[in-house]
């Protein structure tokens, strides 16, 4: 008897919960500790229609259409069903019920009771009720006799009592039970049960038995046991047809007994090991639900109960008829007694099927499972040996039984095998829903929550109405509205409610707008739509409102009312959302397979110019799963959510493709458990949701409280350093996509976030690339360096300089050229695309301003290393003055010469992380702290910006002497960029009579005459042990060397600078104090940064 054990799934609270079928057999019921009678489709159905019974339910029974439930209150109630609307009160006790069921032609119900007695009810008449006296403990279960003659108990005292019920006295007791006070105290539910039809068998569990006794003579006549089950028996159940016994245990496992032959056909265990409360057969015998005291419920599927002994009849009528020489079918007597089977067999799955094969050979007709792996081929291949998929599925029903409890169905005559369709079957399409609300049959319900408010639903006997409130009570006061017309589908904004419902036989479908923030006294209108057309989705943007049908039209309104556009889609509408100008449509494309669902996806923006930004692409989806959410970011870009909790962003740059960002399931704590997204933030980054136990949406009341999530891409080996930090670029990168399709849309964006923004990036470029040196990973270096800024590039080469990897800061040299060369021929387009966004620069803007701007760029990179030196006298920056700086920087689209910063904005001192790339002298004074001095890493490129631009002749002469080096020379780009890095700024600072030797200074123009003293003071900047060395041993140098260039000059005087001693590299600073300034060497500086890393 193979079977499928599907995944269990959160039902009720923790507690003890029973479960039982209709008499279809479509709806699964449930009932537990929170009080609620579930009705479930199936297995999977994420919404199952409840019915609140009490504060808790302990028990109940189905037949007829009629529900009848134990509960809390000491009664033991009915409703029907499936509508759940209450019929009565059966009885009463004055404790509570433990245990309710129905004799077997549904007129009559039985109760048991804490208060020790057993009550027998007419449905139809509940004042006629017969009261079992006798036991002298809580009742535990009762059972009725099939024939409806007697009627069997257990309870807490230890016994099992069998009942004539129409005298109302006892016929046996036997003593089996272990003595309990109380039923949450007995170690076993001794759920009895009897065998249906014949009634021929009583089966009580016992300890890790279950032991049958024989109606009349009621003799012991039969033990059924398992070697593997050890736990104690909890619940038992009978088999539709009455042959086979289902018991579930306090240690979870499941078994299922062949009576007639008392052997164990089937084996299970509870995923979790918890204890199993419930039981029962569904009524074709091909299932078995079952419950635990965790409140989940779950199902074992599969089952072929009713063609066993058929096939064992079959096989042995074969085995007489056929001739000897076939001995295969001798066997086929055990085939049945298998505890394990390859294939799978699933009513709700496709059958066994026949697969077609040779014409003349009759070995290649054979049945294969449907799991496409062949059965044992030495049984398929006797043509008159039946396996159990081979029956016809009208058998798979119970057919009338004899005393002994089995039937016997003839052989199903055997038909001409055809070839049939074994491809993947179509998935049910998903139904349109309304993003941020709950489902629609409930009675207090979301109809949307979105960022502007909640809008809720009451739709109970006393009210039908709708409550509006607004997370800020500026935009609007709440409103309390009559739903006089049904709506069942709401969208808020900050200009107007949208409201529809649906259509009926009389009247059409009607769409509602409360448009609150207009300026005139008529702030409602209503639409009908045409006849037979109803709303499928709404959504509201700025202005404008757009409605779904299911004409799979899509119609616009404009917020007063206007029929604005209406289109086509190609196919029909799973949801829809809008924000500002933008409109997003999810629709079904095509059919859906293997459990999934084709989706495709529009976005169009309606702003002065009309345009469809994706049109109509495949919405990609996790395997198996469903659009559970879609919306925009606070911010205007497009994400969505799946059933498997998934979150995916558009990323815009990247032709517009889909990225996941979270994954909510990483932070559920059980299967069950699921997130209801609510919102979604790009800056900060932020995923608002509600979390959910056990269901896939929140109640409303109590109100659900909203937790916050973190984004996280999936990239790989994100535990190690590198691939964090990967992450927080690659995701800083995507969420900050949004600035330039703002400014390209017209939008004033926040200058200051998208300046924080570029400067993390940079500042994980470095990390990653001070990382990848430390690895020796140069090619790497260099492949994070053309994602760096020229001014970052800088930072790179004078690290890989300091690390001695020449090979290196040539190459980053190399594109540090290219870099500064790209940005002095995009100046112009910058200008030009840039525009709506930066701050106009007004016409009298001259051509020397131009020059200054240009020349900027390459003033910076000269005075890196002086800004340090001045860095280390006056403390570092606090990382809180980084907020207060990026508010007074201009947009980084602007012309920085248009908006001059200051000069002498003075840094703060604070403790806090090392900048590695910060020279620190021997001799400068500590922070008055007395903590070790720090840094950002890209604090250089704030304060560089924040030195320019000079005033006055000494400006002009900095600016003609920064852009010499990017005149044609015969020598490599390296050397360039190096005399960019040192020997301009050398030059500069040395006095006008020591002259230079090379040609470049040679082609200086003269020196302007000097800056007033005001400026000289101010612009003043010390220098290093470096260049006084250098001032002092330059004629040497040139006089050893006179060939050499500017560029090698400086090499050499490094070269030998390094070899002095601490001592010898002493120089006296005659420009200061006149006091000794202690230098470290390059060697040092070098240990000291991979150190700080």
């Amino acid at each position: 008897m193979p079977c499928e054990r599907k995944p269990m799934r959160y039902g009720h609270s923790e507690g003890h919960t029973e479960v039982c079928f209709d008499d279809s057999g479509k709806f699964i019921v449930t009932c537990g500790n929170d009080g609620d009678v579930r009705i479930w489709e199936g297995l999977d159905d994420d919404d199952p229609k409840f019915i609140t019974v009490g504060e808790k339910a302990y028990s109940l029974a189905l037949k007829n259409n009629k529900l009848v439930t134990a509960s809390s209150n000491n009664t033991v109630q009915i409703h029907t069903f499936p509508d759940g609307d209450p019929d009565g009160i059966l009885t009463r006790f004055t404790t509570n019920a433990t245990h309710v069921t129905f004799n077997s032609s549904g007129s009559r119900v039985a109760a048991g009771s804490s208060d020790f007695m057993v009550k027998v009810v007419e449905v139809s008449d509940s004042s006629q009720q017969k009261t079992l006296r006798g036991h002298e403990a809580p009742v535990l279960s009762v059972t009725f006799d099939p024939k409806d003659d007697f009627l069997a108990s257990a309870s807490c005292d230890g016994n099992v009592v069998v009942w004539n019920i129409k005298e109302q006295s006892q016929l046996i007791s036997w003593p089996l039970l272990q003595k309990t006070n109380d039923v949450s105290n007995a170690k076993s539910l001794c759920r009895l049960a009897w065998q249906p039809g014949t009634a021929k068998f009583l089966a009580v569990p016992v300890e890790s038995k279950v032991q049958l006794y024989e109606r009349g003579s009621w003799d012991h006549v039969s033990t059924l046991s398992d070697d593997l089950l050890t736990q104690l028996v909890n619940v038992v159940a009978w088999s539709p047809c009455g042959q086979f016994l289902a018991a579930g245990s306090v240690g979870g496992s499941l078994n299922v007994w062949d009576v007639s032959s008392k052997l164990c056909v089937e084996r299970q265990k509870h995923e979790k090991g918890f204890t199993v409360c419930g039981l029962a057969w569904h009524p074709s015998g091909s299932q078995i639900a079952y419950t635990d005291t965790e409140g989940c419920l779950g199902l074992l599927d599969g089952l072929r109960t009713s063609t066993s002994n058929s096939t064992n009849t079959a096989s042995k009528q074969a085995a007489v008829t056929k001739p000897a020489k076939d001995y295969d079918a001798l066997f086929d007597d055990d085939d049945d007694d298998r505890v394990m089977d390859e294939g799978q067999s699933d009513t709700n799955s496709p059958v066994k099927k026949p697969i077609a094969g040779d014409d003349d050979d009759d070995d290649d007709d054979f049945l294969m499972p449907a799991t496409g792996r062949v059965r044992s081929r030495a049984i398929l291949d006797d043509e008159n040996s039946l396996d159990t998929g081979s029956l016809k599925l009208g058998q798979e029903k119970c057919g009338d039984d004899d005393d002994t409890g089995s039937g016997v169905v003839p052989a199903a005559p055997l038909v001409p095998l055809r070839s049939a369709y074994e491809g993947p079957m179509p998935t049910p399409p998903q139904k349109a829903f309304q993003p941020g609300s709950t489902p629609a049959h409930l009675t207090h319900r979301f109809m949307m929550w979105n960022s502007v408010g909640i809008v809720r639903d009451y739709n109970d006997e006393q009210d039908n109405a709708i409550d509006v409130e607004f997370h800020d009570t500026a935009v609007h006061h709440a409103m309390h509205l009559t739903n006089t017309l049904g709506h069942t589908m709401a969208d808020l904004s900050q200009e107007a409610v949208l409201l529809a419902c649906p259509g009926t036989d009389e009247l059409a479908s009607k769409l509602q707008c409360l448009h609150f923030s207009s300026w005139d006294t008529n702030k409602e209108w209503m639409v009908d739509l045409p006849q037979g057309e109803d709303v499928r989705a709404l959504c509201l943007g700025q202005g404008w409102a757009a409605v779904a049908t299911s004409a799979l039209m899509i119609r616009v309104f404009s917020i007063g009312g206007v029929q604005r556009e209406i289109f086509s889609l190609p196919g029909n509408v799973v949801c829809m959302v809008a924000h500002g100008e933008q409109l997003l449509i999810v629709y079904h494309r095509a059919p859906g397979f293997d459990g999934g669902q084709a989706l495709g996806v529009q976005l169009l923006q309606f702003g002065p110019r009309k345009r469809q930004l994706i049109h109509g692409e495949p919405l990609p989806l996790s395997h198996r799963s469903y659009l559970s959410w879609l919306g925009f970011t606070a911010e205007g870009t497009p994400c969505y959510v799946d059933s498997e909790g998934v979150v995916r962003m558009l990323n815009r740059s990247v032709g517009n493709t889909w990225i996941p960002v979270c994954n909510t399931r990483e932070t559920c704590k059980s299967k069950s458990d699921s997130y209801w997204v609510v919102g979604i933030h790009e800056n900060p980054q932020q995923l608002r949701c509600i979390p959910c136990k056990g269901s896939r949406y929140p109640p409303t009341l109590p109100r659900p409280a909203v937790a916050i999530l973190p984004f996280k891409l999936p990239l790989c080996q994100t535990s190690t350093e590198k691939g964090q930090m990967e992450e927080q670029y690659c995701r800083s990168l995507l969420f900050s996509n949004h600035f330039s399709f703002l400014s390209s849309s017209g939008y004033e964006i926040d200058e200051e976030a998208q300046s924080q923004s570029q400067k993390d990036q940079q500042e994980l470029l470095m990390k990653m690339f001070a990382l990848s040196c430390k690895l020796e990973r140069e090619f790497r270096c260099v492949e994070l360096a053309e994602l760096m800024t020229q001014k970052v590039v800088t930072l790179a080469i004078r690290y890989a300089s300091r690390s001695r990897r020449m090979a290196l800061a040539q190459r980053l040299s190399e594109i540090a050229l290219e870099k500064s060369n790209q940005i002095q021929e995009a100046e112009p387009e910058e200008e030009e695309d840039y525009s709506s966004v930066r701050r106009p620069s007004g016409s009298g803007q001259s051509e020397a301003a131009q020059g200054r701007h240009s020349s900027r760029r390459y003033q910076e990179e000269e005075e890196e290393q002086e800004e340090e030196q001045t860095e280390e006298e006056e403390g570092q920056e606090m990382e809180t003055d980084e907020a207060s700086e990026t508010k007074k920087r201009v947009n980084p689209f602007a012309k920085e010469g248009v908006s001059p910063m200051k000069t002498n904005l003075m840094p703060i001192t604070k403790g806090g992380r090392a900048n590695p790339f910060k020279v620190l002298g021997l001799g400068k004074p500590s922070s008055a702290s007395g903590q070790p001095r720090v840094n950002n890493i890209l604090d250089n490129m704030t304060t560089s910006r924040k030195s320019f631009p000079l005033s006055g002749p000494a400006g002009k002469q900095n600016k003609n002497t920064v852009l010499k080096p990017l005149a044609p020379r015969p020598k490599t780009k390296t050397q360039s960029t190096l005399l960019q890095m040192s020997g301009t700024k050398a030059s500069n600072k040395k006095t006008q009579q020591n002259t230079q030797p090379t040609a470049d200074r040679q082609k200086e123009p003269e020196a302007p005459p000097p800056a007033s003293p005001a400026d000289n003071t101010e612009n003043k900047r010390p220098k290093t042990g470096f260049q006084f060395w250098l001032e002092e041993n330059r004629k040497s140098i040139t006089a050893d060397n006179p060939d050499l260039e500017e560029t090698d000059v400086i090499k050499e005087a490094m070269g030998r600078f390094r070899t002095l001693s601490a001592e010898d590299r002493l120089v006296r600073d005659t420009g200061r104090s006149g006091g000794r300034v202690p230098i470290r060497g390059e060697g040092h500086i070098r240990d000291g940064v991979l150190e700080n890393l």
